[in-house]
């Protein structure tokens, strides 16, 4: 199901990378404030949905550059990834661990692993969201 209308070609065109933006923005506010992993995956989802949409699903897979449900594979993993410092430090499974990486110029990476979790629940939400999208539109051709 690709669509030929040019405005919800320009509309793909300038919306897509203005939401992927945001997406980004409310994975990291998610931590302080409302927002995370799982709304900055919807929010992201939403942009490959509308390329999908304006352009086809091939497009759109183009556009991944991975496959949906690599994505999926990756956000459980990182998921999954995140538990393992507090294992094995001897805590409960989910106790949250901080690091700060040293930067050039005296500055400091925070690094953390609710964080981890959060970008593994943001590829899990989109591998799960465009597997299933992609699926519907190819089943359609």
């Amino acid at each position: 199901m690709k669509s030929n209308t040019m405005i919800l070609h320009t509309a793909a065109l300038l919306i897509m990378p203005l939401q992927l933006m945001f997406s980004i923005f409310l994975l990291f506010r998610g931590h302080d404030e409302p927002g995370g992993g799982f709304i900055g995956g919807l929010v992201a989802a939403g942009a490959f949905v509308l390329y999908a949409f304006a352009f086809g699903a091939e497009a759109a897979r183009r556009i991944l550059r991975a496959g949906p449900r690599d994505l999926l594979g990756a956000g459980l993993l990182l998921g999954l990834a995140s538990t393992l410092p507090a294992l094995f430090s001897g805590q409960p499974m989910l106790t949250a661990h901080w690091w700060e990486l040293p930067l050039p110029g005296g500055d400091y990476l925070k690094l953390s692993t609710p964080l981890i979790f959060d970008i593994g629940v943001y590829f899990a939400v989109l591998g799960t969201i465009m597997t299933f999208v992609i699926g519907l539109m190819e089943s359609e051709e």
